[in-house]
């Protein structure tokens, strides 16, 4: 059994091969993929995803990069769109995909903050976990999520310190490894996911972005889950049947509202 906690499954990139991919998916042992909105307007493309497959799971959330055209009235229909979704079958797991990236100057810190407080509020209302963004600005998520305490969450894609992962682990939140650790130059993110305690970590594709070495920049598919999977069992040393088991009991704890179909 694999999860794939962090899957854009409803982009556009699948319009023409999603019904393939979620059967093969399946088919490879992948039993469930957590999908994450970026912003209000994919809200409903992700809400259908979700109810075209069991094996998806909605979250619901704006993403930084995307908070440069969002208005407040966006988190008025965030917290509609979560009310909604919790009162029906197939409830949210999380929200997000949320939090900050300096990587970028265009929006600015100021922007990108106030729209990651406001959501972690929003998180904290419902009792959600969240599905953080984190890249380049570690410490100042860290600081927001000490001021407003959240039921946990996944540290989406995380390339920090050690000490940073230790204090997410404080928090109660997993972190999430994918197609990066495939990449024998990223020296620091194979370090932390062959040394971080197992029960720490999730597995992620981040689908159709952050392709693995091996599709040498092509789209990124659920379907490398299985390989990325194997690659981080060799780089601790384990049997790969074993960490797809605990990670996914780890994606499991940490998302209490995501269930396995069938």
């Amino acid at each position: 059994m694999l999860i794939d906690t962090h899957c854009h499954f409803a982009a556009a990139d699948f319009a023409t091969d999603r019904d393939a991919l979620a059967a093969a998916a399946g088919a490879a042992g992948i039993q469930a993929m957590v999908v994450p909105a970026v912003d209000v307007a994919s809200f409903a493309e992700v809400s259908a995803c979700c109810a075209r497959y069991s094996a998806c799971a909605a979250a619901f959330g704006i993403h930084p990069l995307y908070v440069r055209h969002a208005s407040e009235s966006d988190l008025k229909r965030l917290r509609e769109c979560l009310a909604d979704a919790m009162a029906g079958p197939e409830r949210p797991v999380a929200v997000g995909e949320i939090g900050l990236d300096f990587f970028v100057t265009d929006p600015g810190v100021e922007r990108q903050e106030h729209f990651f407080i406001e959501q972690l509020k929003i998180a904290r209302e419902t009792g959600l976990p969240v599905l953080l963004h984190v890249r380049r600005a570690v410490d100042q998520v860290l600081k927001n999520l000490r001021r407003i305490k959240v039921r946990g969450g996944i540290a989406h894609a995380f390339n920090g310190s050690r000490q940073q992962a230790e204090e997410f682990i404080k928090l109660g939140f997993k972190l999430g490894f994918g197609g990066a650790l495939s990449y024998p130059g990223s020296t620091r993110i194979r370090r932390l996911a062959a040394s971080l305690p197992l029960e720490a970590i999730v597995l992620e594709t981040d689908a159709p972005d952050m392709p693995p070495a091996w599709l040498a920049g092509g789209r990124n598919t659920p379907l490398q889950l299985p390989r990325i999977n194997e690659v981080l069992a060799g780089l601790r040393g384990i049997d790969a049947g074993l960490l797809a088991r605990v990670t996914s009991a780890n994606a499991l704890a940490v998302l209490p509202e995501l269930r396995l179909p069938g």
